[in-house]
Order: C-alpha cells, then sequence, then structure tokens
C-alpha cells in the first residue's frame, strides 16, 4: 500500500499521526471536519490495509515518517517509470528489486505476469507480492532499517550472493556521469552493488530530479548501468551524455 493509492483524507490522518500518534478519534474528527463514526471507520481501514498500528490511546504509521514522505514525491511521474520498468520483465524471469519506493512500485504493475522470481531485500513489496499469484517472492534476511523498509547488513549480502538473475531494478539520490550512482546511506550502496554483481543487466528506475544531484556515497558507475527509466522531464543533454556511455534511456 502507497501513499498513491490512499484518499485525501487518509493522507492527513497519517501524517496528523506521524507528528502525534496519541491524538483521539474526536479531536482528528474536529480537525478534518467528520464524524467520529468516520475517522473511526478511517482508521479501521488503515489498519487493515497496514498503513496504520493502532496503539493504546491511539494510532501511529505502519512505516517510518521518511518513507510516506518519499512516496508522496512525484506520484504521477514515479508511477509511470514503475510501470515501463515492469514491461521489461517477462514471464519465468528472475529479478532482483532493490529497496526504495520508486523501485517497490515495480512490483505492482507486474500484475498479470506468471512465475517471476523476485529477490529483494525491500519490505514495501511484500503487499503487492501478497495479492500477485503470480509472483514467487523472497526476501533476504539481514538488519531491518525503518527509514528505507530494507534489509542489509552482512547477512543481506551473504543471501544475494546465492542468486543469479536476469534484471536488477536498482534506485538512487543522485546520479551524474562524474559521480555515478550515489546514494546517502553506506549500507544501501553495498546492497546495490552486490545486486548488479549477480545480475545481467542493471536497470536504474529514477526520475530526472535524481540527474545531476550527489549522494554520500558513490555506488557504481553509470557505465556499470544498462538501462534507464525516468521521466519525461530528463532533459535532451542528459540523455545524449548518458547514451554516450552506453547507457539505453527511455523516458515514461
Amino acid at each position: 500500500m502507497v501513499i498513491a493509492q490512499m484518499s485525501e483524507r487518509e493522507k492527513e490522518i497519517v501524517r496528523l499521526l506521524a507528528g502525534d500518534p496519541g491524538i483521539p478519534a474526536t479531536r482528528l474528527s474536529e480537525m478534518l471536519n467528520v464524524s467520529v463514526v468516520t475517522i473511526r471507520s478511517d482508521l479501521a481501514d488503515l489498519e487493515q490495509k497496514g498503513i496504520l498500528v493502532r496503539t493504546r490511546g491511539g494510532a501511529a504509521p505502519a512505516f517510518h515518517p521518511n518513507v510516506l514522505e518519499r512516496q508522496s514525491l512525484r506520484v504521477e511521474a514515479k508511477s509511470r517509470i514503475a510501470q515501463a520498468a515492469a514491461a521489461l520483465v517477462n514471464d519465468g524471469d528472475t529479478i532482483m528489486i532493490e529497496a526504495g519506493t520508486t523501485t517497490a512500485l515495480v512490483a505492482r504493475h507486474l500484475l498479470g505476469k506468471r512465475f517471476v522470481n523476485i529477490v529483494t531485500n525491500s519490505m514495501l513489496i511484500l503487499p503487492y507480492a501478497r495479492t500477485n499469484p503470480g509472483i514467487h517472492l523472497t526476501v533476504v534476511g539481514g538488519e531491518f532499517r525503518p527509514a528505507s523498509e530494507s534489509m542489509v547488513g552482512p547477512l543481506a549480502l551473504a543471501e544475494l550472493e546465492r542468486f543469479h538473475v536476469r534484471l536488477a531494478f536498482v534506485g538512487t539520490d543522485g546520479f551524474s556521469l562524474e559521480g555515478g550512482l550515489t546514494t546517502h546511506l553506506v549500507e544501501g550502496g553495498e546492497i546495490v552493488r552486490r545486486m548488479a554483481e549477480r545480475s545481467e543487466q542493471v536497470v536504474l528506475v529514477a526520475d530526472s530530479s535524481k540527474y545531476g544531484k550527489v549522494g554520500f556515497v558513490r555506488v557504481l558507475p553509470v557505465e556499470g548501468v544498462h538501462r534507464l527509466i525516468t521521466d519525461t522531464d530528463l532533459e535532451d543533454r542528459a540523455e545524449r551524455e548518458l547514451a554516450g556511455v552506453g547507457v539505453q534511456v527511455f523516458r515514461a
């Protein structure tokens, strides 16, 4: 379940509870100008969908605020990118999906595919795998990082080493010709490198706002990416630069 699939009122409820999990239903009803019955129904629905966890005296988001915030950014562009990326997957395929809000959406758009084996370190994929009988999902173990809803660390890296896949779908906090693919988290960078080693092709799914940005950790050279799936706002100059080093660019 992602922000894009929630109503505006549900989004506001989650935002308010992220700031103060102790807000009672009566106060939420006043703040949102709806009945207490409606609020309680919304809370029950959000809990059933796995968005909220009911607590003693209130409720709290099931996901880290950082994840919820990232899911709310450039929603339409991310969905188009993910749909185009999912189109690369064939029936019977083997793929890896790295943790991230855009990469997780790739799994959402695999509905209708058959016998797709996915290896991932992302917990965000679970809702899509749960409702898609065509997916066989393997989630690697490791240390759980709430801020990215991901499994990282030595155990995750060791388990990824056991697999070989055709495609690895990865994200980035920023990428450029000079800086390559970068991220703000060392552990996340290690996961991407391992997935690149264990796949035949690396597919970068990233919106155009990431181009030219540089994160804390260099993950891969741009030449290590076979395809970039991005949005239509990517400048022609950037596409030419990337094509010049062998990256196939598709703007969705």
